[in-house]
């Protein structure tokens, strides 16, 4: 906990590697995803290691009642080889293709858990803005109770009909039913983090974002990483499948530890001996050629889908780019109605103390130049909120 706390107010500023955020997660889950990684290396060193054949080891005791009143027993060990020594190339591209699969896999893993602490830190910003637009409902509340006020006199004076008094008491309800919808979102979004976390939201402390260059975010993209991946590892199963319709070349050897029946003893034979030999096969297969055209047919499937995803890199960081500025020219209008409503709540003060307008006009106007300070927050979250999208992508960010 002491290391995140430390660590978040200058994470997403820097380069950081995604272990030191991995605190955000519960133990559990990190445990889980330690499991996947390596549950993942041990299936690709299996694979990796799948054209060495096993040796095979078998002992057998034979007992014979052929003869009366005697039972013959001979037994015999053998250790038996059968080694592809050479497939086209086959060998090669097979331990090739196991380590392109490996790494693709690792990166999936590796994704996975970066969209699982970018979550956990989605929902910390989340919970961050239901309670500051909380405080600014409850600000609109306090105003809906004073236009109350003000339209009520205005009916009893008979300045206005009852329709607008109703209105702004339907205002009022309307503002108080949405709190209790923020309350209801609020208690979602603890929930959702209690799942992915054990910490306290309570005590963690928000990171800040900045924009990652366009260079970083193309060059370090972790789908594309695992896309490239892929795509050579369609390659190499290519050639795996081009290779197996081509000459194999196996070596044998056999060694044979066997007892000799006593009763038939034969001048010159060993109970102790080696065999060996090679083979050379070759198969000739009707559905060779569709069998190689569907294996280059998912390589170049696999080379496509990383031209796409280069595509979608690049409108993707576009998308958050303008959807940054947009936020921004909020963030401006924002600020320029902050200064407004403090000139009209100086302005109004004034006509306070001249008689001319009453406490309540000053205090709507002031909780009207809070609301604006409390959107300004709220748009500064909506912006890490959309940069959380890229850091999640990118190696060495989170």
């Amino acid at each position: 906990m002491k290391k995140l706390l430390v660590l978040c107010s200058f994470v997403f500023v820097s380069t950081l590697s995604a272990d030191e955020l991995s605190d955000i997660l519960s133990s559990n889950k990190n445990i889980l995803f330690d499991y996947q990684f390596q549950s993942n290396t041990a299936q690709s060193n299996t694979l990796e290691n799948s054209w060495i054949n096993p040796i095979m080891l078998q002992y057998r005791k034979n007992f014979s009642k052929q003869f009366t009143n005697r039972t013959i027993q001979t037994g015999s060990f053998t250790v038996g080889i059968d080694q592809p020594i050479f497939r086209s190339g086959g060998i090669y591209y097979a331990i090739k293709y196991a380590q392109a699969l490996r790494g693709a896999n690792a990166l999936d893993i590796k994704i996975k858990k970066r969209e699982t602490i970018g979550n956990a830190v989605k929902f910390l910003f989340e919970m961050k803005k239901t309670k500051l637009e909380k405080k600014k409902l409850r600000l609109l509340i306090k105003n809906d109770a004073i236009d109350i006020r003000q339209k009520r006199e205005s009916y009893n004076a008979g300045l206005i009909d009852s329709s607008f008094l109703d209105q702004a008491i339907l205002k009022k309800n309307q503002d108080e039913t949405k709190l209790l919808e923020l309350d209801s979102s609020l208690l979602g979004l603890e929930q959702k983090f209690s799942l992915l976390s054990d910490k306290d939201p309570e005590k963690l402390k928000l990171p800040t974002l900045k924009l990652i260059s366009v260079e970083h975010y193309k060059g370090d993209n972790l789908e594309l990483a695992r896309d490239k991946l892929r795509a050579r590892e369609k390659g190499y199963n290519s050639k795996i499948t081009w290779a197996k319709y081509l000459p194999t070349i196996s070596v044998q050897t056999r060694y044979t530890n066997e007892d000799l029946n006593p009763l038939f003893p034969v001048p010159g034979i060993q109970g102790k001996y080696f065999t060996y030999g090679f083979t050379i096969s070759m198969p000739l297969n009707i559905n060779m050629f569709s069998d190689i055209e569907s294996s280059k047919v998912e390589h170049l499937k696999a080379q496509t889908e990383v031209i796409e995803r280069k595509h979608t890199i690049d409108e993707e960081y576009k998308l958050v780019k303008n959807k940054l500025k947009i936020i921004d020219k909020k963030i401006a209008l924002s600020k320029k109605d902050v200064q407004l409503y403090h000139r009209l709540y100086q302005t109004t003060k004034n006509l306070v103390s001249a008689g001319e307008k009453t406490k309540y006009d000053a205090k709507l106007m002031h909780n009207s130049l809070e609301v604006r300070q409390l959107d300004q927050k709220i748009y500064v979250i909506d912006k890490q909120i959309e940069l959380l999208e890229l850091y999640t992508k990118v190696e060495n960010a989170i």
